[in-house]
């Protein structure tokens, strides 16, 4: 469906059978985008297997994949923003280094 390939801003759920774990992972890596995953486990193992294999900027474990706090990194991969937001990466942002060499 196109809705699960490309980034949807608003109220949508789409639900899309799968056989395991790793088929449901390839079924989300699908796709050109890549903002935030959520997965809902009470196995701490299985979670951390999805963090590691979901290709996306951030992965929510038990919350919706919605979930922001603005003190987190927030951003995406692949076609899904560039760069991270939050308040560490503002202050690099507006801040342009410089080099200095002094030879006395």
């Amino acid at each position: 469906m196109k809705v699960c390939r490309q980034e949807v801003f608003g109220p949508v759920v789409t639900v899309m059978a799968y056989r395991d774990l790793d088929e449901a992972i390839e079924l989300a890596n699908n796709t050109d985008y890549g903002l935030q995953s959520g997965i809902f486990t009470s196995n701490i193992n299985t979670a951390m297997y999805a963090v590691r294999k979901l290709h996306t900027g951030g992965v929510i474990v038990n919350n919706a994949s919605t979930f922001r706090a603005d003190l987190m990194p927030y951003g995406g991969v692949k076609n899904s923003g560039i760069g991270r937001e939050g308040p560490r990466y503002a202050i690099e942002q507006m801040t342009e280094m410089k080099m200095v060499v002094i030879n006395l």
